[in-house]
C-alpha cells in the first residue's frame, strides 16, 4: 500500500475506495505534545488543500489541510480524549480522518515517500 504525502506534512493511505489521514511524524515532532484536536463531522465533504482539522499543541496551533476532495466516511474519536496518542503513533493508529475520494487524478499533485524525506531533509 503506498503512502501519499502533501508539502504540509499530511500523509494519506489509500485502501480500497478511502483514504486514511494523519500528519508526519516530522510534522508531530515539530509540534511538539499534542494536547487537542478538532476533528472534522462524518458526511463533511472536503476539497483537496481545505483546513479539515486543528491541533493544539504546548507549542502551536496547527491546521490540518485535506490531501485529496472527497467525502469524510470515519473520524478517529478517539483522538478528542487523548489527542497526545498522535505524538506516539502518527502515522499509524494516530490516523485523523477517512475519506471517501472524488477524484483520483489528485492523488498526481502528492509526494511519494522519497520526495518527502527530500523535502524534510533540506
Amino acid at each position: 500500500m503506498m503512502k501519499y504525502y502533501t508539502e504540509s506534512h499530511e500523509w494519506l493511505q489509500i485502501k480500497g475506495t478511502v483514504g486514511t489521514v494523519g500528519i508526519t511524524d516530522y510534522a508531530q515532532n515539530e509540534l511538539g505534545e499534542i494536547v487537542y484536536i478538532e476533528l472534522p463531522k462524518v458526511g463533511d465533504k472536503v476539497m483537496a488543500g481545505q483546513e479539515v482539522c486543528v491541533l493544539e499543541s504546548t507549542k502551536a496551533a496547527a491546521d490540518v489541510y485535506a490531501p485529496i476532495s472527497g467525502k469524510i466516511v470515519a473520524v478517529n474519536d478517539r483522538l478528542k480524549a487523548n489527542p497526545s496518542d498522535i505524538n506516539k503513533t502518527a502515522e499509524t493508529t494516530g490516523w485523523f480522518f477517512q475519506i471517501e475520494p472524488s477524484n483520483l487524478k489528485e492523488l498526481d499533485h502528492l509526494l511519494n515517500e522519497k520526495h518527502y524525506l527530500a523535502l524534510i531533509s533540506t
